[in-house]
C-alpha cells in the first residue's frame, strides 16, 4: 500500500511577504523525508516569481533524496501563471489531492 501523501494546504496571496513564511513550511516538511509531497493550491488565488521560486526549490529539495513532488488545485487564474513560465512542463499538477495521492 502506498503511504499517504504529506499534503500542505496554502491559501490566498503568495507573494514576497508571505513566500519566506510558505519556505519555513515546506522547508519543514522535506526535513521529514516524505515520499509523496503534495502542496495544495486550491486555495490560492494568486503566486508571484517568489512564490514560484519557493516551489521550485521544495521540489528540488524533495527530488534530491528521491521522493515525489507534486502540485494539485490550481484554480484558474493561477494556472496561466505557471504556464507563461513553462512550469506546467516541470512540476506534476493535478487537478486535486486525490489524484495527486494516487499519481
Amino acid at each position: 500500500m502506498a503511504a499517504s501523501p504529506h499534503v500542505i494546504p496554502l491559501e490566498g496571496e503568495i507573494d514576497l511577504h508571505v513566500s519566506p513564511r510558505i519556505a519555513n513550511t515546506l522547508n519543514a516538511a522535506v526535513k521529514e523525508q516524505p515520499r509523496n509531497l503534495v502542496v495544495d493550491l486550491s486555495k490560492v488565488s494568486y503566486i508571484d516569481s517568489s512564490g514560484l521560486a519557493v516551489l521550485i526549490e521544495a521540489m528540488q529539495n524533495v527530488e534530491r533524496y528521491g521522493g515525489k513532488f507534486a502540485l494539485a488545485g490550481l484554480q484558474e487564474n493561477v494556472r496561466p501563471i505557471f504556464e507563461i513560465a513553462r512550469l506546467d512542463q516541470v512540476f506534476r499538477i493535478f487537478p486535486d489531492t486525490a489524484a495527486a495521492s494516487t499519481g
